[in-house]
C-alpha cells in the first residue's frame, strides 16, 4: 500500500496485521481522487471508518488542508497514527477514536466545528449504506461532497436526509457513490 500521487507520492504505508480491515485498493483510490481532483486543494476532509488512513493521507498528499480520521478500533487508530507520523504530516491531521454515530455527534458539538468540504466513508461492507449515511448531512458543507465506498452488489440509496446521490463508479467488487447536498429537505 502506497501513496499514489502528490507531495507524498510513493510513500509506503503500514498495512493491518489483523483480520477484518479491508484497505481501499490503490486502483480504487486512484479512481476516487481522479474524480475529486478539482475539489481537493485546500479542502477540510473527514476520513470516516479510516482504517489505515490511506485515503485521508492521499488527500493530504494531493493538497487537502486538513484531515480528521475517525475510526472506532484502537488498533486502526494506532495504525493511522503510525502512518501519519511516517508521512510527517501530524500538523495537518487529527485522529479520533469513536464509532461513526457518536463521532459525528461529538464533531458537531465542538465549539470550533466547521463543516467538511469532503467526507469519505469506507465502512465494513456488511453495514447498510443508508444507515452509514445517516447524519452525515449535518457535518458536510452546503457545497461539499460525500463519497461512500461500498460492495458493488449492495445498492446505495438515492437520498438520505439532504444528501442526494449524483453518480456511481464501480471497480471490481467495490463501488463508489457520490453525494451532494440538496437545498430541499427530505420529505417522506
Amino acid at each position: 500500500m502506497r501513496i499514489i500521487a502528490g507531495e507524498l507520492k510513493g510513500r509506503r504505508l503500514s498495512a493491518p496485521t489483523w483480520e477484518g480491515l479491508r484497505p481501499t485498493s490503490d486502483k480504487l483510490r486512484e479512481t476516487l481522487f481522479n474524480v475529486l481532483a478539482p475539489r481537493i486543494a485546500g479542502a477540510r476532509v473527514l476520513d470516516l471508518y479510516a482504517g489505515t488512513g490511506a485515503v485521508g493521507l492521499e488527500a493530504i498528499s494531493r493538497g487537502a488542508r486538513a484531515v480528521v480520521f475517525l475510526d472506532e478500533d484502537r488498533r486502526a487508530q494506532a495504525l493511522i497514527a503510525d502512518n501519519v507520523r511516517h508521512c510527517g504530516v501530524e500538523d495537518r491531521c487529527v485522529i479520533i477514536r469513536a464509532n461513526a454515530a457518536r463521532g459525528l455527534g461529538s464533531l458537531r458539538r465542538r465549539p470550533d466545528f466547521t463543516p467538511f468540504d469532503i467526507v469519505l466513508l469506507d465502512p465494513p461492507y456488511d453495514r447498510s449504506p443508508a444507515t452509514v449515511l445517516e447524519g452525515v448531512d449535518a457535518i458536510v458543507a452546503d457545497d461539499g461532497v460525500v463519497v461512500l465506498e461500498r460492495a458493488r452488489r449492495t445498492p446505495a440509496p438515492e437520498r438520505v436526509g439532504r444528501l442526494v446521490k449524483q453518480r456511481d463508479v464501480t471497480s471490481g467488487d467495490s463501488a463508489l457513490s457520490w453525494y451532494a447536498m440538496s437545498r430541499v429537505p427530505d420529505v417522506d
